[in-house]
């Protein structure tokens, strides 16, 4: 896809989503009695505006985003003002804003995953390498090896094999049934529970193909293409068959660079050669999985719904996670909105055009869980102020420890922007590997 128009649609997504967050606190600031002065689209100077009972609806020049401007926001002396509202009241308004993007984040990601997506099957599917001392390596197994059946279910997606094994209690014993040396096989062995991930596991590393032999001399083999590795991808498309290498390589032009990510001893590398105008790895025999080719599959929508809830709920979960690396590596953790416009183009042209519903989703979730953050002047410091004072019975703060909280907070906030924003763009060259 066209890069400007993907970055038109990340402008546009960026834009909705902002404009939402503020509509949230308008319908929220009308049923709490809080006279809105206006409601603007976009930022001053105004172009244009309507006038509705108390509230002017105006468009603005500068297109970010939108705002709302109630009454007496900081002033509780003055009649129907957010300030002079109770405690509570105040904190439903400042949440609203974020909760309407949240929610947005769930249809959108929800809408994403009931979309249909291509899968790759075939008849069975070939061990690349197999884990020392494991279940499958004490069993016999060895790579090349093809796993058709596991306790009587065909294999066929790269997904069975753990969804399989993982079906079983802990300490049973499985029957794998095996296409060896042009050869059908059976081999039992005993699932080991993995302590990082907390699955069983087999202990082996499952593709479509192999690298057989590599010619001496050829430049597949100059450019370190050995015997027993599996190729994985080239130029960022995935290797499942002949079709797909061919695909993949006359996508690229002449003279350009063939760029393929192989899987050697379980771990993967990346290696380069030049196109001459290869339709094939010129000196490399590959053992192919047979029948393998792309599907197209559907989740139901209570599956879809089902799913994209559990992703909002678990990304406070993820945040927390991340912390450590955001501290050790700030450059590669902390995104903002250039950052995201860059993530965007690549996650688009990477995985297509429906990838867009889910950069959607994720920046309408960004802008709600950052703004829930308790620092003044965000929304999550306008909800934590009027938490404590609801605590305290409706006891204000004093304005002077108000001012100096939010000071504090927008001081951090203009040096975070200024963070972020300088490893926004000290990272464009070097993009985010997508």
């Amino acid at each position: 896809m066209n890069i400007a128009i993907i970055i038109i649609l990340f402008i546009v997504a960026l834009f909705v989503a902002m404009c939402l967050h503020e509509l949230g606190h308008f319908i929220a600031s009308k049923r709490a009695g809080v006279k809105v002065e206006e409601f603007g689209l976009g930022m001053p100077p105004r172009l244009f505006g309507i006038k509705r009972g108390e509230t002017i609806y105006s468009l603005n020049a500068i297109p970010i985003g939108a705002f709302v401007k109630a009454t007496g926001e900081n002033d509780p002396t003055v009649p129907r003002s957010l300030a002079g509202k109770r405690p509570w009241t105040r904190l439903g308004i400042y949440a609203a804003g974020p909760l309407v993007n949240i929610f947005l984040a769930f249809i959108l990601l929800s809408a994403f995953i009931a979309l249909p997506y291509s899968v790759i099957a075939g008849d069975g599917l070939m061990v690349h390498s197999v884990v020392e001392n494991s279940p499958a390596d004490e069993a016999g197994i060895e790579p090349g090896d093809i796993i058709l059946e596991i306790e009587g279910q065909p294999v066929r997606r790269r997904a069975d094999v753990q969804n399989m094994v993982n079906s079983v209690e802990e300490g049973a014993e499985i029957t794998l049934l095996l296409l060896s040396s042009g050869q059908v096989k059976e081999k039992t062995l005993k699932p080991e529970l993995d302590a990082e991930s907390q699955l069983l596991k087999i202990g082996v590393w499952p593709w479509w193909d192999i690298v057989s032999q590599v010619d001496e001399g050829s430049p597949a083999y100059e450019a370190g293409i050995r015997a027993g590795d599996t190729i994985l991808t080239i130029n960022g498309q995935l290797i499942y068959n002949d079709e797909s290498i061919s695909k993949a390589l006359l996508s690229v032009e002449e003279d350009g660079e063939i760029k393929l990510v192989l899987l050697r001893d379980g771990e993967e590398t990346s290696l380069t050669l030049t196109n001459v105008g290869y339709q094939t790895l010129p000196g490399v025999d590959l053992q192919w999985v047979q029948g393998v080719h792309m599907e197209q599959e559907r989740l139901p929508v209570w599956r879809a719904v089902y799913l994209g809830a559990r992703d909002i709920i678990y990304m406070p979960v993820l945040i927390i996670e991340a912390i450590p690396q955001i501290i050790e590596s700030p450059d590669t953790a902390l995104v903002g909105p250039i950052g995201a416009g860059q993530l965007t183009v690549e996650i688009v042209r990477s995985s297509g055009f429906s990838s867009m519903l889910f950069m959607a989703g994720m920046i309408s979730l960004g802008i709600g869980i950052f703004n829930l953050f308790p620092i003044p002047p965000l929304d999550g410091g306008g909800m934590l102020v009027a938490f404590i004072e609801g605590c305290r019975r409706g006891k204000r703060l004093s304005p002077r420890t108000v001012r100096l909280v939010y000071t504090i907070g927008t001081t951090f906030l203009i040096a975070l922007v200024i963070l972020i924003t300088f490893v926004d763009i000290w990272r464009i060259p070097r993009g985010f590997g997508i």
